[in-house]
């Protein structure tokens, strides 16, 4: 299984669209493919993709329309900025938390506001995703690991400081934008373990 940290590397521009029934064709220009092989894994706002071709910093993506329903790809269009990282090698350091790029839903971008050099964002989240959810805890959202600030109802808020919005997208993304959402898999099997134990219990 491919490994992510969350730790976004720079932001791509999609270059070109292929739509088909069956797949669709990203062209995306990345910040760096120097050494990246075909089939390598690399996620894009935080989905984990398989380059198919390479050429210079230019990589194509297939993307099947599963993975479009469940992410905020199939609304990329030519020059939309996306998050990039390559996958985890043996000895890279782990800055953030390990992410798979299995984005589990969108959430919905409901106030975006600038805060200093930072930005805060709240955004909206599915209902299924809530109980992994809490304060102080991790979230990956289009494949950047942050920390959650407030949880108010079914909406979370996020602090992003400068260094985050130069090496992302968040300094573009506005209210209305939707944005990809990971819980990491040891969040996942702590809530299942304690959900099972409760059911057990009762």
């Amino acid at each position: 299984m491919k490994v992510f940290t969350g730790i976004v590397q720079g932001t791509g521009r999609v270059l070109s669209v292929v739509t088909t029934p069956a797949v669709w064709t990203f062209g995306i220009e990345l910040p760096d493919a120097e050494g990246l092989l075909r089939g390598a894994s690399v996620a894009v706002n935080g989905v984990c993709l398989t380059a198919t071709t390479i050429n210079g910093n230019q990589v194509s993506f297939d993307v099947i329309p599963e993975t479009l329903q469940r992410t905020n790809l199939g609304s990329l269009e030519v020059g939309s900025p996306v998050n990039i990282e390559r996958s985890l090698k043996m000895g890279d350091e782990l800055g953030g938390h390990l992410l798979s790029g299995h984005v589990m839903d969108v959430g919905v971008v409901t106030r975006a506001v600038p805060v200093g050099d930072g930005r805060d964002l709240t955004i909206k989240c599915p209902e299924n995703l809530l109980k992994y959810i809490h304060e102080k805890g991790y979230i990956g959202l289009n494949g950047a690991s942050l920390t959650v600030g407030q949880c108010i109802g079914a909406e979370l808020n996020v602090h992003l400081i400068p260094e985050t919005l130069r090496l992302t997208t968040f300094e573009e993304v506005a209210v209305g934008d939707q944005v990809n959402i990971e819980i990491d898999a040891m969040t996942q099997t702590v809530v299942a373990t304690v959900e099972r134990m409760m059911k057990q219990e009762n």
